[in-house]
């Protein structure tokens, strides 16, 4: 019997470094295809072509009735199993009309979801095309109301970009960090840094997220390596968030206020008598912030300046920060605006004045 039309199918797999369970390789005309966007594994290829070439038996009959032959591909550091799928009756076009049924209907689910994909930053550099074969290599999964997406302590197996719905970050006591909706990012840290999973991530509401194995992950980074950038500057910036947590700031520091607010920043350079400044971009301006020794001596925000400048600036949650180390002769002059403690607690209190 003669296979010149045959899909193989991936069954089990184990640290194999290319492929997943489940990705197929097709046999049309005695030439041969993997998966998409994967790069080709020739001691695989070797093992199914040798399949073919030597004719061998595709069922095998036990007492459980006619089973599937499992062949296995063990050359490398890692060992996957296959097993023919059988194509029957299958002419040449009929078999591309097949794999061409079966992209789309792969790619008919993430096609719903594609303006969320071409919106966000990270894809940015991406041209259309090259989003589309990215694309091919997510999976899609849908998560109910209040469930475990991640749990801490747990390895990083993926990278999950949230489509429908919302997620939450969930602390050690159970209560909730932060909330993330649609476009945004998590599981990528981990994948980065090999480090297990920091913080639990639970769906807040039914959701629907877009899953990128740590394999193919790496592929995607080797792939476009544009990417690269992006995933290295957010490595540093998350890593320098973490370090100010922990309770030192450096010269050259930068971040966001949505991981750090304008209070805990403030605080820990008071904390560390740090001499330096502060620069803020908002959303409606750019905004000053000079210290001495961990004394408050300088505020610039729009019109306003000194303590007004503090109190108001004390209310953000967005924008970016840079902070900078040392002053002028002329600074480092100025006076200080009162006790620092006592501004926050003031400053504090009109926040909520305000909300209220």
């Amino acid at each position: 019997m003669e296979y010149r039309n045959a899909i193989f199918i991936i069954t089990e797999e184990r640290s194999c470094q290319i492929y997943n369970v489940g990705e197929e390789f097709k046999v049309e005309q005695n030439a041969l295809t993997g998966p998409e966007g994967k790069p080709v594994c020739l001691v695989l290829m070797n093992e199914l072509l040798k399949a073919l070439v030597e004719k061998k038996s595709m069922q095998r009959f036990s007492p459980m009735g006619p089973q599937r032959v499992k062949f296995e591909c063990g050359g490398c550091s890692g060992m996957i199993r296959f097993e023919f799928k059988k194509e029957k009756d299958f002419a040449t076009l009929q078999m591309k009309l097949l794999a061409v049924a079966e992209q789309k209907a792969r790619m008919r689910h993430l096609d719903r979801f594609y303006d969320v994909l071409r919106g966000l930053d990270i894809f940015e550099p991406l041209n259309d095309d090259s989003l589309r074969d990215l694309s091919a290599q997510l999976q899609l999964k849908v998560f109910e109301a209040n469930k475990v997406v991640l749990k801490k302590g747990e390895p990083g197996t993926s990278l999950y970009i949230v489509l429908e719905g919302k997620v939450a970050v969930i602390g050690d006591e159970g209560q909730t960090l932060s909330e993330m909706g649609v476009g945004k990012i998590f599981g990528e840290m981990s994948l980065l840094s090999g480090e297990p999973i920091t913080t639990s991530i639970h769906s807040r509401e039914k959701s629907r997220l877009a899953v990128l194995s740590s394999k193919d992950f790496k592929h995607v980074l080797n792939r476009y390596p544009v990417l690269q950038v992006f995933f290295y500057r957010m490595l540093v910036e998350r890593a320098q968030a973490n370090t100010m947590r922990a309770g030192t700031i450096s010269s050259g520091m930068t971040g966001r206020l949505a991981e750090i607010n304008p209070v805990e920043l403030f605080q820990l350079i008071n904390s560390s008598q740090k001499t330096g400044k502060v620069q803020l971009t908002l959303d409606d301006g750019s905004a000053d912030v000079t210290f001495h020794e961990g004394e408050l001596i300088d505020a610039r925000y729009g019109e306003l300046a000194g303590k007004e400048a503090f109190f108001a600036l004390l209310a953000k949650s967005e924008g970016n920060f840079t902070y900078t180390g040392g002053l002028t002769a002329e600074e480092s002059t100025l006076p200080v605006i009162g006790g620092f403690m006592g501004l926050i607690m003031e400053g504090l209190r009109r926040v909520d004045e305000q909300r209220s």
